[in-house]
Order: structure tokens, then C-alpha cells, then sequence
């Protein structure tokens, strides 16, 4: 899949499936290849990743057909151009609250390669020469735009946020979410859910593309699609792999007829 494929199943509604990647492993790619996805999620706001490392990631992904999308530390516009100078298909900006921020990042992510002045009057509304729009709407269609909807004041403004032009999708940040509403990781709890559901059916309605990055169980994750999410971000590397060798040490000791020796952790959360 192309960053511009996904924009579009993004757009039409069909359901996408990515995974967070953490390790920059070179072996890893290959093996995440195999595993049926549609786009990778890199993250750069909680996972210590240098540019050229990212950058490296980035191609390498892109180059096995799996779009690479990267969240920035913050919704900052300067930050969003060095990730797709570096080879993102997209960018995901963390904790947007207002359609300022949006149109920033509209600008950064759709409207390259104008800066300044020129790029301000494009955001006010001012219409580029017919020759420049071509340019810029031909190269937008291959870098996706997705804000992280993670608080109330972000829901009490979504009306507007989706509203802003080349919006390719809206990505849910539970926790962040959850904590803003009261109910800090209490994910069947009604506030929490109504605001997901509140969230995908605005977002959809807008005609952009509904996620969510979530790690719990399988039932919890077709519920975010049953309420209308159409992107999911399923876990990650390091969860999956903390999760699966957790339980194959635990069946290789009943299986030996050992016990008490096993050692307990708390899940990988990221």
C-alpha cells in the first residue's frame, strides 16, 4: 500500500490495521512484512528515536509497502516537515486542540513547500496560481495528515478541527483521553466510550478516517470498530513480544512440571 492508498481507504472508510513500531532493528522489517498490515506507526513523542535512525525506519518501511506514519512530540508544524524530509508517509501531531494548530499543521504537511508569508496568506484562504495548486495537491496526495484527538476541550472543538482542508484522519490517544475525562484507563466506562463513539461518527460523518491505538484484548478492539473507527492501531512490538514470551515461558513451565520460579510484570503500555 501507498501513502496515497491509505489516505484514500482512510477517506472511503475502508478499515486500515497498523501496529507501533519501536525497535529499529534491521531484522525487523522483514518479519513485520509477514503480518498482514497496512501501514506501520512510528513514534517519536514517548520512543527515543534519532533523525537518522528514524529516517532509516521510515524508507525501509516505505519501501516494503507499508506506509510509515510518525508521530511528532508536539503539534508543531517545523517538526512535521523534518519527519517527512526524512522519509514519513504521514504525520500523526500529539494533543491537538484548536483549529490553529490544525491549520499550522495543514500547512506544513499539505501545503509544501511554501513557507512565510506566502504560506499564511494560502491558510487565510488566498488561492496559489493554478500551476503551484497542481504541484502542491499532487504532492499533498502522498503525505497524510492525522491530529491525535486526546482531551475535552479537543472534542469540544472537533466540529472545526475537521473542517480544516487535507484532514486525512483523526487518531484517538486513550489514556490521554481517559485522563482528561476523569476516568483514567477505565476503558468500559460509559464517558470514555461515548466520547470514542462521539469522536469516529463526527470524524467519518467528515468523510476523513476514525483511529484508535489501543493494546488491550480482542474484544475491546472490535468494539472501537463496531462504534464506527475505521484505523486501528493494534498494540506494539515491545507489548507483543513482553505478552507472547510471558506466556510461553509460563506454558513451558507447567508443561516441565515447574512452578513459583516465574517472575510477574505489568504489560508494556506505550
Amino acid at each position: 500500500m501507498t501513502a496515497a492508498e491509505l489516505a484514500t481507504a482512510l477517506r472511503e472508510g475502508r478499515n486500515v490495521f497498523g501496529t507501533l513500531i519501536v525497535s529499529p532493528s534491521p531484522r525487523w522489517p522483514e518479519v513485520v512484512k509477514g503480518c498482514g498490515l497496512d501501514f506501520v506507526f512510528i513514534d517519536t513523542e514517548h520512543i527515543a528515536l534519532d533523525r537518522a535512525e528514524l529516517s532509516w525506519m521510515c524508507q525501509t518501511y516505505a519501501a516494503l509497502g507499508l506506509p510509515p506514519i510518525v508521530r511528532i512530540p508536539s503539534p508543531d508544524p517545523y517538526a512535521a516537515t523534518m519527519v517527512l524530509d526524512g522519509g514519513a508517509a504521514g504525520v500523526i501531531a500529539p494533543y491537538v486542540e484548536t483549529v490553529e494548530q490544525a491549520q499550522a499543521l495543514r500547512g506544513a504537511v499539505k501545503l509544501r513547500p511554501i513557507k512565510g508569508q506566502r504560506l499564511q496568506w494560502m491558510l487565510d484562504g488566498k488561492a496559489p496560481e493554478p500551476a503551484l495548486a497542481s504541484y502542491m495537491e499532487a504532492g499533498s496526495a502522498n503525505r497524510l495528515l492525522i491530529v491525535n484527538i486526546e482531551s475535552v476541550p479537543a472534542i469540544e472543538e472537533l466540529d472545526a478541527i475537521l473542517a480544516v482542508p487535507g484532514l486525512d484522519a483523526v487518531l484517538i490517544g486513550p489514556h490521554d483521553l481517559s485522563c482528561s475525562l476523569g476516568v483514567p484507563e477505565q476503558w468500559d466506562h460509559p464517558k470514555f466510550l461515548e466520547a470514542c463513539e462521539t469522536i469516529f461518527r463526527k470524524a467519518r460523518a467528515a468523510g476523513i478516517g476514525a483511529g484508535i491505538h489501543f493494546w488491550g484484548d480482542v474484544s475491546q478492539q472490535a468494539r472501537f470498530l463496531n462504534l464506527g473507527a475505521n484505523m486501528l492501531i493494534h498494540s506494539a512490538d515491545i507489548s507483543l513480544f513482553q505478552k507472547h514470551l510471558r506466556l510461553e515461558l509460563e506454558a513451558i513451565r507447567k508443561t516441565a512440571g515447574i512452578s513459583g520460579e516465574g517472575t510477574s510484570a505489568s504489560a508494556a503500555i506505550i
